[in-house]
């Protein structure tokens, strides 16, 4: 049991090291309560909700691994090499994928809202 709970801590502590050192993740932190609150405020349905946190949950959870791949590459290749900078541009990448599928979701949901 105490290993289930130790697990937990160290999930968190993984979501304060992001928060602390990530200034992208805080855009997106910010970025997701924002919309959060522009969904209630429009008053998303049922339907709009799921697909709303769908999107905010891929552009944190991609944010997490490009923070988690960026530290691994500091950590074994502290000098600057290409396939390290290659590395750490793919997960970059990912964020950047996930964040346009985020926006797409977002405009498809609230644009009609206010056309």
């Amino acid at each position: 049991m105490k290993a289930l709970l130790n697990s937990f801590v160290y999930a968190f502590n993984g979501l304060v090291y992001a928060f602390k050192t990530q200034l992208n993740f805080k855009i997106h932190c910010v970025a997701a309560l924002l919309i959060v609150a522009l969904g209630w405020w429009v008053g998303l349905s049922n339907t709009e909700w799921p697909l709303i946190v769908i999107a905010i949950g891929l552009v944190i959870v991609a944010e997490l691994f490009n923070t988690g791949i960026e530290v691994l590459v500091d950590l074994v290749s502290p000098q600057q090499h290409p396939k390290a900078g290659a590395v750490k541009d793919i997960a970059a990448a990912a964020v950047l994928i996930s964040a346009i599928i985020a926006l797409a979701i977002a405009l498809f949901i609230f644009v009609p809202k206010f056309v």
